[in-house]
């Protein structure tokens, strides 16, 4: 079977190539051989090559800068991706794109589950889920799997900026009123392996699923789990605390939700998966990035 990834260099997409490995050939695109800006020179590539399924990890997901781009986040996160799923619907072929959290608004205190309304706040979270809509309509076999608070050892993220910061200053100031599950791309690749070979032998799998780590945290406490992790390997660090704030104290141009849970015991009761707390993913992060 010839397995379709693109993103290949994302953080996602990077630990895919590790997961989905086992399960056939795999062809992993980058932007620079699989641009999602450009949906008619990606889909005769897609055509062309003719996968027998495909992994849409690529996205525009600078949330802020989206705000000044809405043009081309709706095209990345929402023209191409429905454009893909037409072509899986026509090809017989599975598409697993990954959504959001930003696709909700954030309010009350309640894990949302897949039936939850929407309500995005964000041209970003708007994008993704014009992405979702248009592969559902497309009639495709699909997973669309939500998730939240993404981060991986390669590339950029929230754990290594605090330590670089906790590095310089004695007192940091977070956001303390944005709850969610910090995930990583090595749990997400391994979760989607487990279940596309599910999708594969059983096509009525299709649909939308809640994906992310167990239990709940706010990026304050993130920080200071990670602040104090690192400690407890030896580092060290300037920092001597860490002060929640509330986000209207540290305004951005894209409104985030407040309440990112998610309620993920349908992905888990359909796959016969169990998603680790999510301090498991941080500490393994924490002796990885070391």
């Amino acid at each position: 079977m010839k397995i379709l990834v693109l993103g290949a260099k994302g953080q996602v997409g990077w630990e895919l190539q590790r997961a989905l490995a086992p399960l056939g050939e795999l062809i992993a695109w980058d932007r620079a051989q699989a641009d999602l800006s450009q949906p008619e020179a990606l889909m005769q590539r897609v055509a062309q090559l003719a996968p027998q399924a495909v992994v849409n990890a690529a996205a525009y997901t600078a949330v802020d800068q989206a705000e000044r781009e809405a043009p081309l986040a709706t095209t990345v996160n929402a023209e191409a991706p429905t454009r893909l799923a037409r072509w899986a619907h026509q090809a017989g072929v599975p598409l697993v794109q990954y959504s959001s959290d930003y696709v909700f608004d954030g309010s009350g205190s309640q894990p949302r589950d897949e039936s939850a309304p929407t309500g995005p706040l964000s041209v970003y979270g708007r994008s993704k889920l014009e992405g979702e809509n248009g592969i559902r309509a497309s009639g495709c076999t699909h997973l669309i799997l939500r998730t939240s608070w993404v981060y991986a050892a390669r590339g950029g993220n929230f754990a290594k900026t605090m330590l670089r910061l906790a590095a310089e200053r004695e007192q940091l100031r977070v956001v303390a009123d944005q709850v969610g599950a910090p995930t990583g791309a090595e749990l997400l690749a391994d979760v989607t392996a487990h279940a596309l070979r599910q999708l594969l032998a059983r096509p009525q799998l299709s649909g939308c699923y809640h994906v992310c780590a167990a239990g709940e945290t706010n990026w304050a406490a993130y920080a200071r789990f990670v602040i104090d992790g690192a400690r407890a390997r030896g580092q060290l660090l300037k920092c001597q605390s860490v002060d929640g704030i509330a986000s209207s104290d540290y305004p951005t141009p894209a409104r985030r939700p407040l309440n990112s849970r998610l309620d993920c015991r349908r992905f888990e009761s359909t796959f016969g998966l169990r998603l680790p707390p999510w301090q498991h993913g941080v500490a393994r992060l924490l002796e990885e990035i070391r």
